[in-house]
C-alpha cells in the first residue's frame, strides 16, 4: 500500500523554496518512503524521532539525504494512510527539527 503523501502549507513552502535538484532528491524520497513509511524498528523506512533538548517531536519520523544534508520530518495519519510532510530543510544543527516542534 503506498501512502497518500500531504504537505502542511508551511512544508509545501519549504518544497518550493528548493532549487531543482534537490526537489528531485526530495520527490525521490518520498515516493520511496511512501511504499513504507512506518519506523525501521516496524520494517519501513522511517527513523523516529523522540523528545531531545528543546523539542518534543515523539511520534514523527524523519527522512535523511546524507548527500545533500536535506531532512525530512512527517507524522503518520494511520486510519487515513496519509503521510503528513510537517517540514523539509537543510540540517543546520538542530534547526530542522525546532522548526518543526514549531510547527506542531
Amino acid at each position: 500500500m503506498t501512502w497518500k503523501i500531504e504537505f502542511i502549507p508551511e512544508a509545501l513552502k519549504d518544497f518550493e523554496s528548493l532549487d531543482g535538484s534537490q526537489r528531485k532528491l526530495v520527490v525521490k524520497a518520498l515516493n520511496k518512503v511512501s511504499l513504507n513509511p512506518l519506523p525501521e524498528q516496524l520494517g519501513g523506512y522511517g527513523k523516529t524521532l523522540g523528545n531531545h533538548s528543546d523539542t518534543n517531536l515523539h511520534g514523527f519520523l524523519k527522512i535523511k539525504l546524507r548527500s545533500s544534508g536535506i531532512r525530512i520530518v512527517y507524522q503518520l495519519i494511520e486510519v487515513n494512510g496519509i503521510m503528513l510532510i510537517i517540514v523539509i530543510g537543510l540540517r543546520a544543527d538542530n534547526e530542522v527539527y525546532d522548526i518543526a516542534d514549531k510547527r506542531i
